[in-house]
């Protein structure tokens, strides 16, 4: 009787642990999704030019307002970015979430985004899915330049950096040159040129090693991950190699960042929503 007092006690105390376990995840996966990690990275390059030593660009992508990223979070994001004092600001598209409602209330409040040298946007899947030209509307009257297959030099006094930006497609899978090699033709092989794609999987298509960084989201790093060392769904052809971070390629290097949204449920899992915070150094 008494051995048998153990057992039942001891599977009593497993399974105590294991509910407190299971209720521990299921809450910490609805709390991550608003602990937004503020993520600086040093991007040192012989191709960064003297008067852009230390500039400050906040890279953010895949806000997905909509049911379950709220007009309010969206007003506390612009918020955050502004308190960064930034120089540059750059959105990886994927602005909302499947209702075409939510584009007009989205642009409203990051119009309210503020950088000294100009605020930059490229659209997402989500974005053609949902009204392509309506976006591209709302983002020119908020003040955002659209780099829609299109590239803008920057300048301060003599020195200067070019930004290039492509739509989301899939014609450029395995083919990319005929929509990249047009926009950085005009830059020399010392020039610091920065690309952005709402997929990473540009990266790895370059046939120009003029771009010296390229600026991702889209794979919202995993947004389940086990704990943050893989993820079950990565959406890129080259799965886990993109999902996240700095990735480097024999053409030039990559920085996927992991969102500030998310898609089909409101949780994350070690994969926590990112501002990019890009600090240019002239080694």
């Amino acid at each position: 009787m008494k051995n048998l007092k153990k057992k039942l006690l001891k599977l009593v105390k497993i399974f105590v642990i294991i509910f407190v376990c299971l209720a521990a995840f299921f809450v910490y996966i609805f709390i991550e999704p608003y602990w937004i990690n503020e993520k600086t990275t040093t991007i040192s390059d012989s191709d960064v030019p003297q008067n852009f030593e230390d500039k400050k660009i906040v890279f953010i992508s895949d806000i997905h307002h909509g049911p379950y990223f709220e007009r309010e979070r969206v007003a506390d994001l612009v918020r955050k970015v502004n308190d960064l004092e930034p120089d540059i600001i750059i959105l990886g598209g994927d602005y909302v979430s499947g209702d075409v409602g939510y584009i007009g209330p989205c642009f409203e409040e990051l119009s309210r985004f503020k950088a000294d040298m100009g605020i930059f946007g490229v659209t997402g899947n989500h974005d053609e899915w949902t009204d392509y030209n309506l976006t591209v509307k709302c983002m020119e009257n908020a003040g955002i330049t659209v780099l829609s297959n299109r590239a803008e030099w920057l300048e301060i006094g003599e020195d200067k950096i070019k930004i290039a930006g492509v739509d989301w497609s899939t014609d450029w899978y395995f083919n990319s040159e005929p929509y990249v090699d047009p926009l950085v033709k005009d830059a020399e092989e010392n020039d610091f040129v920065i690309l952005v794609s709402h997929t990473p999987d540009l990266a790895e298509e370059l046939t120009t090693d003029k771009v010296d960084l390229v600026l991702s989201g889209h794979t919202h790093g995993g947004q389940i991950t086990f704990f943050g060392l893989w993820a079950p769904y990565v959406p890129s052809y080259y799965g886990q190699k993109y999902r996240t971070g700095i990735v480097k390629t024999d053409k030039t290097m990559a920085l996927v960042s992991n969102g500030v949204g998310n898609t089909f449920l409101p949780i994350r899992f070690f994969a926590r929503p990112q501002i990019n915070i890009i600090i240019l150094d002239h080694p």
